[in-house]
């Protein structure tokens, strides 16, 4: 899942980074309200967070209002240091699918980001199963026959995108746009080699293969 942050504090985004990055979101951050709102246009989103006040000449708020007239719908949280119930009653009235106040939890944040993506129908179950193949996206545990499998966080992320996504052929831009950040270079074969890596790990020894190529294409995850 890819995430969009747009928040000009160094310290608030470092901590956010590092709490959603934990949970095995790719996350673009945009330090600037330009920035965040050029991103927002071009890139698919699954979520975004966006601060209120931002230096410059935009707020999270005329951000929100851009690109929701730009057609995109995908769930945004807004962070803001007040309370204040117009504020809220604005950015929802704007578009907005959520309001957290600063201070927070990065519990709390990563609940709230949850709770919209299952809303949006982007996360439906804790427990994904293709198979013999389970993965816990709460406890971050794959097994396949019960016997565990070792992932980094890279790894995860990708199986994830794979088991919410059985028997759909992904091509290596989709997996680029959901698995990755704009770090990302589009050029080399990054996808592939994690491919390689994730399909020794849970198809190697094993009669039963469920990590596909399909050539011209990309990938599929089926039984």
């Amino acid at each position: 899942m890819r995430i969009l942050l747009i928040e000009d504090e160094k310290g608030i985004a470092d901590f956010v980074l590092k709490g959603l990055q934990s949970e095995r979101f790719a996350v673009d951050w945009a330090n600037t309200a330009e920035k965040g709102l050029l991103w927002a246009k071009v890139n698919p989103y699954d979520a975004g967070i966006f601060d209120i006040r931002l230096s410059g000449g935009q707020d999270g708020l005329s951000i929100l209002k851009e690109v929701r007239a730009k057609g995109k719908i995908f769930p945004v949280i807004i962070l803001s240091v007040t309370s204040d119930a117009q504020t809220k009653i604005d950015a929802l009235n704007l578009g907005a699918d959520d309001y957290l106040t600063k201070p927070f939890s990065m519990a709390e944040l990563t609940a709230r980001i949850r709770a919209l993506l299952r809303r949006e129908k982007k996360i439906t179950e804790q427990i994904l199963i293709v198979g013999d193949l389970s993965l816990d996206t709460r406890t971050h545990v794959a097994t396949r026959l019960g016997r565990p499998i070792v992932l980094n966080r890279k790894e995860f992320a990708l199986l994830e995108y794979f088991m919410r996504n059985p028997g759909i052929v992904l091509t290596r831009n989709m997996i680029l746009d959901h698995v990755w950040d704009m770090n990302a270079d589009p050029f080399t074969n990054t996808v592939d080699v994690h491919i390689r890596f994730l399909r020794e790990k849970i198809d190697d020894g094993r009669e039963k293969k469920l990590l596909k190529t399909v050539h011209g294409y990309g990938y599929k995850l089926e039984e």
